[in-house]
């Protein structure tokens, strides 16, 4: 994850030695090397993620005039989307992330918390289907990624998120699919994590977004450096809501999407959000020509 990047570009190589310093811990070797147990540990995923994610914007940025009009991510990608922006360092945001993804994972024991998504009903059938679980069981699911019109993630304890999805199969989704993750993230069981993260995001000096950050929690862009610390802590109990992220650029005039990162799933759903939109994806060196090419036709 990242090697090529590393090796080609002089910009993506300092970026990976800038998080191995910031964070104590060679990241860099975990990206390239694994091993794969060790990069499934949530507060390990999360700034080898970032690191990739910005390695491999500043590598394109040797070889491309990048100028967007806005910058967004999903979940974990706000912080990368906020680096790209200028608002915030790389060094506050991987050791951010990384005591995120730390307490993201105390917050709910092992096994307790779930995740599943919802694929073929509308995000307001998941969410009746939620809300009856939660009030039936007086426990905890709700949405959590609001990924696209026909695919909802949701949220909770284990045993409700799978009563959830029964009851999902049998009103018509076309597939519920359990996701392989360490904690239920984007749900109030991560209230815990909201609270203890408050005074690592105070301690920071964000600065102005230029270009502004469409952030998950509104789903409109926000340039103020004093919103960012109460956004973030937010986003971590809050569901994303990507759909109407996108939805909110097209009706500003957004036509042209590019990925940057590892993994090509935001073009998918960007694809199922509006068709007629143009992407690109950048995820490694050998996507550089065809990203200039895209980038020709903005």
């Amino acid at each position: 994850m990242g090697r090529d990047a590393f090796e080609a570009s002089p910009a993506a190589r300092s970026v990976y030695e800038t998080a191995d310093e910031a964070l104590g811990f060679p990241v860099s070797r975990l990206c390239f090397e694994g091993p794969e147990e060790e990069l499934e540990r949530t507060e390990i995923q999360q700034p080898a993620l970032l690191t990739t994610s910005v390695a491999l914007l500043r590598a394109l940025q040797e070889h491309a005039d990048l100028k967007p009009d806005f910058v967004a991510g999903h979940s974990l990608g706000e912080y990368t989307a906020l680096v790209a922006s200028g608002a915030l360092s790389l060094e506050d945001a991987v050791r951010t992330v990384h005591r995120r993804g730390g307490y993201m994972q105390e917050a709910v024991p092992q096994g307790v918390g779930g995740m599943a998504a919802i694929i073929g009903m509308t995000p307001e059938e998941v969410a009746d289907v939620c809300t009856e679980v939660s009030l039936e069981r007086g426990t905890v699911v709700s949405p959590a990624n609001f990924n696209s019109p026909s695919q909802t993630v949701i949220a909770g304890e284990a045993a409700s998120v799978e009563d959830a999805g029964k009851r999902a199969a049998e009103r018509g989704a076309k597939r519920v699919i359990p996701l392989k993750v360490s904690a239920p993230f984007h749900c109030s069981l991560m209230m815990p994590a909201a609270d203890r993260i408050h005074a690592d995001l105070a301690a920071i000096e964000f600065s102005e977004a230029l270009p502004p950050v469409v952030t998950n929690v509104e789903a409109k862009p926000n340039t103020e450096a004093g919103r960012m610390l109460g956004l973030l802590q937010e986003q971590v109990t809050a569901p994303v809501r990507f759909t109407e992220m996108v939805q909110w650029l097209v009706a500003a005039g957004v036509t042209h999407f590019l990925e940057v990162g590892s993994g090509r799933v935001l073009s998918g759903l960007v694809s199922r959000i509006q068709r007629r939109s143009q992407r690109a994806q950048f995820s490694g060196m050998q996507d550089l020509e065809g990203v200039q090419e895209f980038l020709q036709t903005v």
